[in-house]
């Protein structure tokens, strides 16, 4: 297990066009009660639209999207109908995303969704459906966990992005014992038994996060304490999401699910990395790690 070699990213075709490097699909946010969060979903859809996606389209609660979009105008939108309470509504909120997803090639899910009975629905219905990879993120995670034998729902290709809590919370829901996800000497057994019981990519996060489908791990060089921050892994989602929309299924030749988020990854370290460089190690925004990551995946193409 090391920083092995990777396929380099393909060049990006220079007659393209923005239909020709696909769209990510977030889906995420709350605004239930007290309770509003809507810079996740933002934060994901910026390092979609950072790592060269095509479009972005960020489905929201409908009394949050509006300032989600300012922060990401590049972003079109999707207004997901909430109830009184604020909760979004599961029928009708699938019904929007059946009508205007259609097109997406990979969906990002969870940042900011909460674990509502209504986030639970919208999750479980997303796995359940073949139609597109998705990366499963922050509350995303959380709500499988706490969905009874959620594996038997699972349909679709998954990209698992949990911290060592969630990976926790996921591993007991699934009866996999007492894995360590923090321990260096059994990291990487608790990673690919994750990964082995659903078919899935995980991307253990942590230092030296781990990317593995199982079969071959990745250990990841880049990055520090300068991603220690709220917002961090919601750009790091978008970026996974971004390069599989590019360089998954539709490209040619196609990248590995496992080899776009590997990718991802050490693109989303570099960037830290080099901030932390010029500032230290305290103090970065997640915005600023977007910024980066062009620069980051530039390096990427064309070498390993």
């Amino acid at each position: 297990m090391s920083a092995a070699p990777l396929p380099p990213l393909p060049a990006r075709d220079p007659s393209g066009h923005k239909g020709s490097f696909g769209t990510v699909l977030v889906v995420g946010g709350q605004c239930a009660g007290a309770v509003m969060m809507l810079g996740g979903p933002a934060l994901s859809a910026l390092g979609a639209v950072r790592a060269g996606a095509g479009r972005v389209m960020l489905a929201m609660p409908a009394p949050i999207l509006p300032a989600a979009l300012t922060v990401i105008p590049a972003a079109t939108g999707l207004a997901l109908p909430v109830d009184a309470r604020g909760e979004i509504v599961p029928a009708a909120s699938a019904a929007i995303l059946d009508e205007h997803a259609g097109g997406a090639s990979v969906m990002v899910i969870g940042p900011g969704l909460g674990t509502s009975e209504a986030a639970k629905q919208v999750v479980i219905r997303a796995v359940a459906k073949d139609t597109m990879p998705i990366v499963v993120d922050a509350d995303a995670l959380n709500a499988l966990a706490m969905t009874r034998d959620f594996a038997r729902d699972v349909r679709t290709p998954l990209i698992l992005t949990p911290h060592a809590g969630e990976y926790r919370r996921l591993a007991g829901a699934l009866g996999l014992g007492d894995l360590d996800p923090v321990a260096p000497p059994r990291r990487r057994e608790a990673a690919e038994r994750l990964a082995q019981r659903l078919g899935a990519v995980v991307v253990l996060k942590g230092p030296h996060t781990l990317i593995t489908d199982g079969a071959r791990t990745i250990e990841n060089e880049s990055g520090g304490p300068a991603l220690a921050i709220r917002g961090s892994g919601d750009v790091l989602a978008g970026v996974i999401g971004g390069l599989i929309a590019q360089f998954g299924a539709g490209a040619d030749p196609p990248l590995a699910l496992m080899e776009c988020a590997a990718h991802a990854v050490r693109a989303h370290g570099a960037s830290a990395d080099a901030w932390a460089k010029r500032h230290g190690h305290a103090g970065m925004t997640p915005e600023e790690i977007a910024q980066g990551i062009p620069a980051c995946l530039r390096s990427a193409a064309g070498a390993s």
